[in-house]
């Protein structure tokens, strides 16, 4: 054999790893989606994973044996790719299985000889780990391989030990490791050593299943699960230094680099590493789009959105202006299509994919930048080190620019992100668009399931009557059913029929009452449990049983405001569609009788003037009086004639649809006007964003608009008592108003710079001398973030050399601590204030960093500013004798 392992092409390795297995009697099976079968899972992350329900004996094995080519996407490692020879997001992982057949010396046996006769690996350059206990696996690869001891290495369960959970099937690794440089010898060898070995074969002895306890008992029937990385293979016969240099991916590579004029080869390391992101990643989309993902802000849409724009903003950093991204996915689908078919079959949807997302992230990306360029100035022009969340969320909320994409560009100038500050600032827009609601109790719930089978379901009659009599099916109090309630009590009312809607597509349920013979149970709500209409309310009057007939009654007056804000929501989607973008789609709603909400999906805010057009076209759509008309017709039927879907709705073969012939048709079964003229006005309250790509409108209908106006009327008339001035001269004085506020605080912030130095120059007397050094460490009082830097630098200064630790809490309550070495602390002593602030905020629950010689921090619990500061001290102490 040759002391060389043979050349072969990434595709000629996938074919000799399956047929070696085949030849074993293993069955050879496709890929299965990135898209897993497993709801625990975003996406497929291994080979085994579609394997798993077996392995977990959930599910029987057609096949005792099987091997595959898995295609996986994983993004846990994400800021390495394109910087290691070996960290991908999208991976193909070679495979051979035994489903309680052969067992530990067969797979150790077949490993060898598939690397060492196939693929001609030398045998001087293959180093094996075992879990430090498993010494049959030890003495397999010993005695029946012939490894000397020496080059087998034990490792802890960390890293040799697999386990699908906390509890269940388990066992033992082994992996195989390629020596790049043998002729280091064998003494002090390190597997983590990336620049001399790569892993490249794992094996997985299942034996065991752990119980709750942790306690390991052997399985009745033994499994094994290997995984052989094809890129990490194909570096090693391809004998390039890394694995995107082989060619499953640098065909893409030098398709980018052609686009951006670009010779790879020559190029420097930062552009060769965006190249790698952009063959990467390309690779990964092409796969995950051809699987049926598409772009979206949550979920595996997400990890797609996020991957495409990395590649868009890479194509930026090495020249690219413009679109680019399909011409580099159409090398991807030609070096896929032979072993995955399904890339080139869905070529048209992938590319239409590709370029509405790379469009509108570039949109996205110009105007981002260009504040996040703003951001960054202005934060080194105050000589600051960090981002503020806030600026970051409102680039995420309002521009659909990433945290992910504003951290990397951030570390790309030496800066931060606060991203505790950011993530309370995502915390609050959560907590705004919670939809105001009340679920029912889940006794509820039970309640009803299991008076399921003796009464039926709740005839609504709401569409046509808004008066019924009913026969009351149960009564519940506190979610559990009763027979009878007496006046005064909450109870939860199921009749047989009812006139009240149910709360549903974003409608509230109605208001009414509920009356029978010296009774009265006024509802205030009406949710939809299964089958059943739970009416919320209370006994007023009378003694309320099962089996009374009585008169449902809704709230006329509420159902007619209701109506005029739901027909108002579809004239809104149809108008946003018409002004903004005919891709507008629905993201959520809610109509009350005061109010209408309305969310969609869009990249940007719309602006002024489109709110004013959308408000006009509206208005002229009720001028105009439109007859709105209802129809039950089937499913595909509506889809063909354009019917729009509402958000969060599931549809049977038959559906209802409301028709506003040339203006709007929409599939909704809630409550809605006979004629767009009864809507009366409409008025949007405002417009915002709430998550990144998605924006919501507020707006009012009816006589809702009145109330309304007449709120904004007292405003605007005591803000005219209060300036003395009339409505049209209000924008002015505020504008005066803000202008002198904006100077004073100016003012306040040089007098508060002035405060600190002045409190400062008090501590100096207050410093120790260490060695050679002087080091003062204290609090200050009534000082802000910025006062603290500078009074930190003055005194280091005035010191000479040390060290300066300040510390100070905000009326907020926040903590802020500043370092500030002096340049022979640095150098001699090794400390670098960055660091050493950092660990000094993590007892005060925070973090930060900066310069070696200057850095500022923050934490969350005042209350441990003096042990944080006593820390420091102590520190320093023992750091600079």
């Amino acid at each position: 054999m040759s002391d060389t392992p043979q050349h072969l092409s990434g595709s000629e390795i996938r074919s000799y790893f399956l047929d070696f297995y085949a030849k074993k009697e293993h069955q050879i099976l496709p890929s299965a989606s990135l898209v897993p079968e497993d709801p625990t899972v975003l996406l497929t992350i291994a080979g085994m994973l579609p394997f798993k329900p077996i392995f977990l004996g959930q599910q029987k094995s057609d096949y005792p044996r099987a091997t595959t080519s898995q295609k996986c996407i994983r993004t846990n490692d994400i800021e390495n790719v394109g910087r290691t020879a070996r960290h991908h997001t999208f991976f193909e992982m070679l495979g051979n299985f035994s489903f309680g057949d052969y067992f530990k010396e067969q797979a150790i046996k077949w490993a060898w000889e598939l690397s060492t006769k196939v693929f001609g690996l030398p045998a001087n350059r293959i180093i094996v780990s075992v879990f430090q206990e498993d010494d049959e696996a030890f003495e397999l690869w010993r005695d029946k391989i012939g490894i000397p001891p020496h080059r087998i290495k034990r490792m802890g369960e960390e890293d040799n030990f697999w386990k699908s959970g906390p509890t269940g099937p388990c066992g033992p690794c082994s992996e195989l490791y390629y020596d790049f440089h043998p002729e280091l010898g064998d003494k002090n060898i390190d597997l983590e050593d990336d620049s001399r070995f790569i892993e490249f074969y794992n094996l997985v002895f299942m034996q065991y299943n752990r119980d709750a306890q942790g306690n390991l008992t052997p399985l009745q029937n033994k499994n094994i699960d290997t995984g052989m990385g094809l890129e990490r293979m194909a570096q090693i016969l391809q004998k390039v230094p890394n694995n995107y240099e082989t060619d499953l991916i640098f065909p893409i590579i030098q398709s980018a680099a052609e686009i951006a004029g670009i010779d790879y080869k020559k190029a420097d390391e930062k552009t060769k590493i965006s190249l790698k992101v952009i063959g990467d990643h390309v690779r990964a989309v092409v796969h995950m789009i051809a699987d049926g993902i598409t772009a979206s802000n949550v979920g595996r849409g997400y990890i797609l959105r996020r991957l495409i724009r990395r590649v868009v903003r890479h194509g930026r950093l090495i020249g690219i202006d413009g679109a680019f991204i399909n011409k580099v996915a159409e090398v991807a689908i030609s070096l896929s299509e032979d072993i995955y078919p399904i890339v080139r079959v869905r070529e048209t949807p992938i590319k239409a994919e590709l370029q509405k997302e790379e469009a509108a992230f570039l949109v996205t990306l110009e105007r981002g930048e260009k504040l996040l360029s703003e951001i960054i100035a202005d934060v080194k022009r105050r000589k600051k080190k960090q981002i503020s969340g806030v600026d970051a969320f409102t680039l995420y909320d309002t521009y659909g620019f990433p945290l992910e994409l504003t951290q990397e560009i951030a570390e790309e100038q030496g800066l931060t992100v606060d991203e505790d500050q950011f993530n309370e600032e995502m915390k609050k827009q959560q907590e705004r668009s919670k939809a105001a609601h009340e679920t029912i109790d889940l006794t509820v719930q039970g309640s009803l399931d299991k008076l399921a089978e003796h009464i039926h379901p709740t005839q609504f009659l709401g569409y046509q009557d808004a008066a019924s009599v009913a026969q009351i099916e149960v009564v519940l109090v506190d979610g559990k059913t009763v027979d009878s309630a007496e006046a005064g009590t909450e109870v939860q009312i199921v009749l047989n029929q009812t006139p009240f809607y149910a709360e549903s597509g974003g409608q509230i349920g109605d208001k009414g009452y509920i009356t029978g013979e010296n009774l009265v149970i006024r509802v205030e709500d009406v949710q939809k449990e299964s089958a059943f209409f739970v009416h919320f309310g209370r006994v007023e009057r009378g003694t309320v049983s099962v089996g009374d007939t009585i008169t449902a009654t809704i709230d006329r007056a509420c159902r007619r405001r209701v109506q005029a804000h739901h027909t108002a929501t579809h004239l809104l989607q149809a108008a946003l569609k018409k002004i903004v973008d005919e891709s507008v789609s629905q993201a959520g709603s809610l109509v009350t009788f005061d109010r209408l909400r309305f969310d969609f999906n869009c990249p940007r805010a719309v602006t002024p003037q489109e709110l004013q057009q959308i408000e006009d076209l509206i208005n002229s759509w009720i001028a105009e009086a439109h007859d709105a008309h209802t129809y039950i017709m089937a499913l595909e039927e509506a889809k063909a004639k354009g019917a729009v879907a509402m958000f969060g709705e599931k549809y049977g073969a038959e559906v209802r649809v409301l028709d506003v012939p040339g203006v709007s048709m929409e599939l909704c079964g809630g409550t809605h006007v006979k004629n767009t003229a009864e809507i009366g006005l409409f008025k949007i309250m405002s417009e915002s964003g709430i998550a990144s790509g998605v924006r919501r409108i507020e707006a009012v209908a009816g006589p809702a608009v009145l109330e309304y106006l007449n709120e904004r009327d007292t405003v605007v008339k005591d803000l005219c008592d209060r300036f003395k001035v009339k409505p049209n001269e209000i924008s002015d004085r505020i504008t005066a108003l803000q202008s002198e506020l904006k100077a004073t605080l100016k003012q306040l912030e040089a007098a508060q710079q002035e405060l600190a130095i002045a409190k400062s120059d008090q501590l100096l007397a207050n410093a120790d001398a260490v060695g050679e050094f002087k080091v003062l460490v204290a609090e200050m009082e009534g000082v802000d973030p910025n006062g603290l830097m500078t009074a930190a630098e003055r005194l280091q200064q005035k010191l000479g050399e040390g060290a300066v630790i300040l510390g100070a809490i905000s009326a907020e309550g926040k903590v802020s601590l500043v370092a500030a070495f002096s340049p022979k602390v640095v150098k001699e002593k090794k400390l670098q204030a960055g660091k050493f602030i950092g660990e000094v905020a993590k007892i005060c629950g925070g973090g930060g960093g900066g310069r070696p010689n200057l850095a500022q921090a923050g934490g969350r619990d005042p209350s441990k500013l003096k042990d944080a500061l006593s820390a420091a001290k102590k520190q320093l102490a023992d750091s600079l004798k």
